[in-house]
């Protein structure tokens, strides 16, 4: 009897403790990778996007996040330089030894590394990105994980239908920088819930799309008047949406640092600090979304 007594009780004791494994588990910070790496056009902003979002997850403290970025080598801003037909080898070989340097840095995102992440953020990435296995990235967030795409992640991989139908849309063009007026579509998703019925941005760079559905998204801002020649119409600014059992959050603002930063000190401030605040608010909306950590 005194036996049985004693293994019920161990019994007892490791069922509880099976039991709260999964609690802890869900109060553990959600883990995200940040990938800033770029072959096309690369945004000044970037740095300014590194840091709000890594201060987004400490004052949060629902997430933490890790960044994947661009290996030295390469111009900070603008266009990278292309090769020409005449270069030297000593130039080639530079290109080379660079385009390794980036593969390697961008082996964060195979199947393999990414099963300890629960999302994968693109923050104004842009061109064709050497991601060890493209299918395998894509059927990671499709098994339930979260994608968040800012800003230029629609300027990336243009020739991958694939990724352009799980991020939703892809960059057609976009004009000079103006001042728009946002509808705000849903007052109750967490990345617009803060946001007045208009929420007015000083001054941005707006995308155009292509290859967008408004079937196969969820819109949370759009515009409802061209931003180039104020003609009316219907053009999408943010969405999100399910892909798979994953979540996708995309959010098209974000190209000038004075959008994402409410630091009076930088420089041809244009969008006052309401504006700046207003969009991390956005971002971090987005990102819990996505996370599912908020319905």
């Amino acid at each position: 009897m005194k036996a049985r007594y004693i293994l019920n009780s161990l019994f007892s004791i490791v069922l509880a403790g099976q039991l709260t494994l999964p609690a802890q588990a869900a109060d553990s910070p959600k883990k995200l990778l940040v990938v800033t790496t770029t072959t096309g056009f690369r945004h000044s902003s970037i740095p300014t996007a590194e840091k709000i979002l890594l201060q987004l997850a400490q004052t949060s403290g629902e997430f933490t996040v890790e960044f994947v970025e661009q290996p030295p080598g390469h111009p900070t801003t603008g266009f990278p330089p292309k090769l020409t037909t005449d270069a030297s080898d000593a130039d080639k070989a530079a290109e080379a030894k660079w385009n390794a340097a980036l593969s390697a840095v961008l082996q964060k995102l195979s199947p393999e590394n990414l099963k300890y992440y629960d999302g994968v953020v693109f923050a104004s990435t842009t061109g064709d990105l050497p991601i060890p296995d493209p299918q395998g990235f894509l059927d990671w967030i499709k098994a339930g994980h979260a994608f968040i795409g800012i800003h230029a992640a629609a300027d990336t991989f243009h020739g991958w239908p694939g990724y352009i139908e799980m991020l939703g849309g892809e960059f057609k063009h976009h004009g000079p920088q103006v001042r728009v007026d946002c509808l705000n579509q849903d007052p109750e998703n967490p990345a617009t819930a803060h946001l007045p019925a208009v929420w007015t941005i000083s001054q941005e760079e707006i995308y155009q799309f292509k290859n967008y559905d408004t079937t196969k998204v969820h819109e949370l801002l759009i515009l409802d008047r061209h931003p180039e020649n104020g003609s009316t119409g219907h053009f999408p600014v943010a969405w999100c949406k399910p892909y798979g059992n994953g979540r996708v959050f995309y959010t098209s603002l974000g190209h000038r640092e004075d959008i994402w930063d409410a630091d009076p000190a930088i420089p041809d401030r244009r969008n006052d600090a309401a504006i700046s605040q207003a969009y991390q608010q956005h971002l971090l909306g987005g990102i819990k979304w996505a996370l599912g950590l908020k319905k």
